[in-house]
């Protein structure tokens, strides 16, 4: 894959910072195409040349939120296979109060249950990281137990989210961990199938 080129690179960017500026004040869905070019200094052509849709803008605007999610619960690993401390990194509760603050525009893109664009993409990564974790580590049901972690991790998210699950940041972190943790361990233990 070749790199994206400067000029273009800055033009999504522009628009990604756009979009994210426009939601601060309203929901995705009251905000047009013609304000974030308008914001961001650029044509409408040209957004459509980068993106279909506003929904495909805001996924490219939250792919940051996505690579943090799996940053913060993987941030107390120092080497494959390493078990996890019994409390929930520092960096879980970090992301899940930068999460809140952002959480109208997450909610528009991660739906109830971890479904829409958002929660397809959050899934996908921390599925593929998880997985190539334990292969990395050698332990068994790799694909099991990915699946198991990026399910939990983004149906509670985007429940929380929702408002489904109460709890400050650091409140959904601590109970959010062990779950997190013993779907690891069952997968590892000598009567995992």
């Amino acid at each position: 894959m070749s790199p994206e080129d400067p000029r273009s690179a800055r033009t999504k960017a522009r628009l990604r910072e756009s979009l994210l500026a426009e939601c601060a004040g309203r929901p995705l869905g009251e905000v047009s195409v013609s304000a974030v070019v308008r914001r961001a200094g650029v044509g409408r052509a040209t957004f459509y040349l980068h993106y279909e849709d506003l929904p495909a803008l805001a996924v490219d605007a939250c792919a940051d939120v996505v690579h943090a999610a799996v940053d913060a619960l993987h941030a107390w690993q120092t080497e494959p296979g390493a078990r996890g401390p019994a409390r929930p990194p520092a960096a879980l509760a970090a992301f899940l109060a930068d999460a809140s603050a952002h959480a109208a525009l997450y909610r528009t893109l991660l739906l109830p249950g971890g479904g829409g664009p958002l929660g397809e993409r959050l899934h996908r990564e921390l599925r593929a990281r998880a997985r190539a974790e334990r292969a990395a580590a050698g332990a068994p049901h790799a694909d099991l137990v990915a699946t198991a972690v990026a399910a939990t991790f983004t149906g509670i998210l985007a429940d929380w989210l929702h408002n489904c699950i109460p709890g400050s940041p650091a409140e959904l972190a601590g109970r959010l961990w062990p779950l997190l943790l013993a779907l690891h361990r069952a997968g590892s233990g000598p009567t995992a199938a």
